[in-house]
């Protein structure tokens, strides 16, 4: 079984034979099963070699790295090995084909929406009181098929988050600060774990890109850019709702994380490292989680999720047919 590992050590990161070896500061070592890999998360100052780098890469690893603050700075993409000359050629078709393009982001939008609506709902059942925030969303939702342009589409698209960010204070079982939604940097709890979660979700969906054919800095709802795999950006969008949300709202709500969790700088707002810690084994317990598929009538982890979604999408630039973005069911 693969599994994420999430380093926060400083040291040193080196190949020993067929291991990776973490050496600490005080001389500790500590071995890796590379063997049972999927990704590598690093925080802190770790030191690689190149040595250790062309391991990564040899074994086809991908490797997140984040800043002292907990703030995504870059991947180590190994050498893609699933290469297709053809998908490539039928990604960029696609991205140039302005009704197709108009079709994937719309439905990326779809799909995110539908799972926000399926998180109001729970709630709602659970005397929150989001009727009324349910049905203006239901009524932006009905116009995401309207639109003519991207531009169109992410204007509809943000509003439909501002509903949405603002019904939280009714979701959270206590008192939480939490007027709008801040990125750049986060000025408290609510927007750190939102900027914080949403980059392992992104992260994640880029590893399991990784294992598919598809280029991911071609995308459609994002614009396609330099520095950055947009197609993440995109395939994210329909799961923060089921992955990232619903994980901030139980931190919260089960005082796993509190204000005591972070340190505060004037407008800026920033986990602590042993709070990073919790969340990072939330996370990968969360992405474990299992639900039983409804077209494939077996047990599917959160995790495959995502990769479901990238061979879906593949589908549908090879052979053309209606694309269906992921919607939660239950």
């Amino acid at each position: 079984m693969s599994e994420s590992y999430y380093l926060f050590s400083n040291g040193t990161l080196s190949r020993k034979d067929n291991v990776f070896r973490l050496k600490t500061p005080t001389g500790e070592f500590k071995d890796l099963k590379i063997e049972v890999a999927r990704d590598i998360y690093v925080f802190g100052e770790l030191t690689l070699n190149t040595k250790c780098l062309n391991y990564m890469g040899q074994l086809n690893i991908p490797t997140h790295f984040f800043n002292y603050y907990g703030f995504y700075t870059g991947s180590f993409y190994p050498k893609e090995t699933r290469v297709s000359g053809a998908l490539l050629v039928k990604q960029v078709e696609a991205l140039l084909n302005e009704n197709k393009k108009m079709m994937l982001a719309q439905e990326f939008i779809v799909g995110g929406a539908h799972n926000i609506l399926r998180n109001l709902k729970y709630y709602n059942n659970r005397d929150k009181d989001l009727s009324e925030t349910i049905s203006n969303i239901e009524f932006l939702v009905k116009e995401i098929k309207k639109t003519k342009s991207v531009q169109e589409l992410m204007g509809i698209e943000g509003n439909i988050r501002k509903l949405y960010y603002d019904s939280w204070s009714k979701i959270f079982n206590k008192e939480v600060e939490f007027e709008k939604r801040v990125k750049r940097p986060p000025d408290n709890m609510v927007n750190c774990l939102i900027s914080f979660i949403n980059t392992l979700v992104y992260t994640a969906t880029l590893s399991e890109i990784y294992k598919t054919q598809l280029n991911p800095t071609i995308s459609y709802l994002h614009v396609p850019g330099e520095k950055r795999f947009s197609l993440c950006l995109d395939i994210s969008e329909i799961f923060k709702p089921l992955i990232s949300d619903r994980m901030i709202f139980s931190l919260i709500n089960k005082n796993i994380i509190t204000e005591d969790d972070f340190d505060k700088e004037s407008n800026f707002c920033y986990l602590k490292p042993k709070a990073k810690m919790k969340i990072l084994k939330e996370f990968d317990e969360r992405m474990k989680t299992t639900i039983k598929h409804r077209d494939l009538n077996r047990n599917t982890s959160y995790r495959h999720l995502l990769r479901l979604e990238c061979y879906k999408l593949i589908k549908t630039i090879v052979e053309d047919v209606q694309y269906n973005s992921f919607k939660m069911w239950w």
